[in-house]
């Protein structure tokens, strides 16, 4: 996975100490709402949604926008902030340890059919909701929240 420039002057000073970082998840939907926006990662296998790190400054919802575009080659419109969560600490094969503030967000789609755009994934594909890969119970939950119709964004109490 492309380690940001960002992170990288961060690990260059603390090495792999735990890092506290802002991430999006794009949940993608068609027009009709039929069909999500799946994609397969290089690094695991897992099929998720569109996933990434915010960059400092950066508008979440343009970041989930523009790890949409570079990912999967689909340009979408953000609709709605749907979930805030902290994920559990991720450590990764290099002994980089970082946690997440997660923000998912629903994005309508624009332009364009998925394809693997920048080598982060092996596959992208419209996925129908009655019909999804496996994924983890965060984005079902996710989703589920999205599909349900109450405009409001759910938080962990």
């Amino acid at each position: 996975m492309a380690i940001p420039e960002f992170v990288q002057e961060l690990r260059a000073r603390v090495g792999h100490a735990p890092l506290w970082l802002s991430g999006v998840t794009a949940l993608v939907l068609d027009e009709a709402r039929e069909h999500l926006l799946v994609v397969r990662r290089a690094d695991t296998g897992a099929w998720t949604p569109v996933t990434g790190i915010i960059d400092p400054g950066e508008e979440p919802a343009v970041a989930g926008a523009r790890e949409v575009l570079e990912e999967a080659g689909i340009r979408a419109r953000p609709v709605r902030l749907v979930d805030v969560r902290t994920l559990p600490p991720v450590t990764y094969p290099n002994g980089d340890v970082a946690r997440y503030l997660d923000l998912c967000f629903e994005y309508v789609h624009l332009a364009g059919e998925p394809y693997p755009a920048d080598g982060e994934n092996t596959e992208a594909r419209w996925a129908p909701l009655d019909d999804l890969p496996p994924m983890n119970d965060r984005f079902r939950e996710q989703l589920a929240t999205a599909l349900g119709g109450d405009p409001a964004a759910t938080f962990r109490a």
